[in-house]
């Protein structure tokens, strides 16, 4: 398993409760913040439901 960077680039207001908690559960709270995850299943799908306000770089 490889890792990947995911980066915060929008903000989560006025989005729904279910992507602020999934934002929140990759820990990632501030825009710019960058996070250092696995490339496990579990993480590319919490990814997929917030593609539109982060972005995402192999480590």
């Amino acid at each position: 398993m490889g890792k990947i960077k995911v980066t915060k680039v929008k903000s989560a207001i006025k989005r729904t409760q279910r992507q602020k908690r999934t934002l929140e559960a990759l820990g990632l709270k501030r825009i710019g913040q960058v996070v250092e995850h696995e490339n496990t299943p579990n993480i590319l799908g919490m990814v997929a439901k917030v593609e539109h306000l982060v972005s995402v770089q192999e480590a």
